[in-house]
């Protein structure tokens, strides 16, 4: 598929405000969002809220916070709990034109009949015995208190699309059971809702995880069988290889401990979960970035592998320290306490693990510290050759001279009895750069052994 081909591409991100996001689902999101900037498209963000127990406001309010931190703005937001018309609508013309039919069998039924078929070695699908039923025998269960779920009726095809992850894809409907699109309570199941919505909004490609592959066939037929009676389009299809954890494992259990807000409090960067995500499981190298740009630049579904994608978090941790390293002042000043400058982040920033960590080589520079005192008299003679201001990055190398011939002293016994005093810490970054934005008064008062 060659970028010259996709023309203001319209997709989505429909996540179910019900719980916090996590690598997995922000994948999909992440795909979205550079696949409809690269083609000039639009990017919506639709909460698939019918499940009204289980939606929360919050969780919604967190989705919103997790993607605007993650940098995937949209270009329009949707609600489902605000389209129950527009789903009653296509729930009404399908009935109309007998795909959609009531079904009164109680959960308990419906399994007894699949494990039955199951032990029978057959496959379990629906028998359809709700279509035999005539007007009498389906008022009579009503009588009784039964309501209806509904199912859409399938046609016996085998359905083909070409996946543009997977490439050609067929699924035998009539191995199918009839899905369930309106359940005994009159509220909809995402398939449902989905399919209306995409055609709703005109939806042209439908980029979500392989685990829906399965039910790509029966909601072909839907958009057919809605398409027929609105006019709607059936976008294309790209279904991403689900991530892994580095031993193979599902992520599903883990997704608390790897939620977006998570991920935030432990100071990994934003950029790397975008540079991860963009690039496991397809032929580019996962690099740093100080930007999305690259990502949408390179965003092409022919490089996606088919197989698992193994998500590391010690390579996110390890690729956001990278990025931490090459991003510049401007990029990070409104972060860090009190705007400390740009050459002391200069100084600092390929020492950090998190950005975090620069607070604490703030106060190192500006003090208070406790010096560590390794050789008092050795320091003493250090205050005594230290030269007069003004510091710049040569003043380390001039003034560590003289004190190394001064008192013989070279390599580690040399330096580190200094860097013990000036900053209380066994390693970090230059000292060079460290020094002027300490100071002299405070570097003569630490080698003094006072703390300041």
């Amino acid at each position: 598929m060659s970028p010259g081909s996709i023309s203001s591409p319209i997709v989505r991100f429909a996540p179910s405000p019900t719980g916090l996001l996590h690598v997995g689902n922000v994948r999909a999101a992440l795909f979205n969002w550079l696949f409809a900037r690269r083609h000039g498209g639009k990017f919506i963000l639709r909460f698939d809220d019918t499940d009204r127990s289980r939606s929360k406001p919050e969780f919604e309010a967190a989705i919103e916070r997790d993607l605007e931190w993650l940098g995937l703005g949209w270009d329009i937001k949707e609600r489902q709990s605000d389209r129950l018309g527009d789903y009653n609508e296509a729930r009404d013309r399908l009935i109309a034109s007998g795909r959609l039919y009531p079904c009164y069998e109680t959960p308990e039924e419906l399994e007894f009949k699949r494990k039955r078929l199951l032990a029978q070695r057959a496959p379990p699908v629906y028998d359809r015995a709700a279509l035999r039923l005539d007007e009498a025998a389906r008022r009579k269960l009503e009588n009784e208190g039964r309501r209806p779920h509904w199912r859409f009726k399938l046609t016996s095809k085998e359905m083909r699309w070409d996946d543009l992850v997977r490439g050609a894809q067929h699924v035998d409907e009539a191995s199918q059971s009839d899905p369930v699109l309106v359940r005994a309570d009159g509220s909809y199941l995402y398939s449902f809702t989905s399919v209306v919505d995409d055609m709703a909004f005109a939806v042209t490609h439908v980029i979500r995880g392989e685990d829906h592959v399965t039910n790509t066939g029966a909601q072909i037929q839907l958009f057919e069988a809605l398409g027929g009676l609105t006019g709607g389009k059936v976008p294309d299809f790209a279904h991403l290889p689900l991530l892994v954890d580095a031993a193979g494992g599902g992520l599903s259990k883990r997704a608390g401990s790897l939620s977006i807000a998570e991920l935030r409090q432990r100071g990994i960067e934003a950029l790397a979960i975008g540079a991860l995500l963009a690039r496991l499981g397809t032929a580019d190298p996962v690099e740093p970035v100080t930007s999305l740009d690259p990502l949408v630049a390179g965003v092409d579904f022919s490089r996606v592998g088919r197989a698992a994608a193994r998500f590391s978090e010690e390579e996110l941790a390890h690729l956001s320290a990278r990025i931490l390293h090459s991003l510049p002042y401007a990029q990070v000043y409104d972060r860090l306490a009190d705007d400390p400058g740009e050459s002391f982040w200069l100084a600092v920033r390929g020492n950090l693990a998190t950005l975090d960590e620069a607070k604490a080589w703030l106060k190192i520079v500006r003090g208070p510290i406790a010096p560590v005192i390794e050789d008092a008299v050795f320091l003493a003679e250090a205050a005594a050759v230290l030269p007069a201001e003004p510091w710049d990055e040569t003043t380390w190398k001039n003034w560590t001279s003289t004190l190394a011939s001064k008192s013989g002293r070279k390599g580690r016994a040399l330096f580190h009895p200094l860097r013990l005093a000036l900053t209380a810490r066994e390693k970090g970054p230059e000292m060079a750069k460290l020094l002027p934005l300490i100071g002299r008064s405070r570097v003569f008062a630490r080698l003094r052994s006072d703390a300041a």
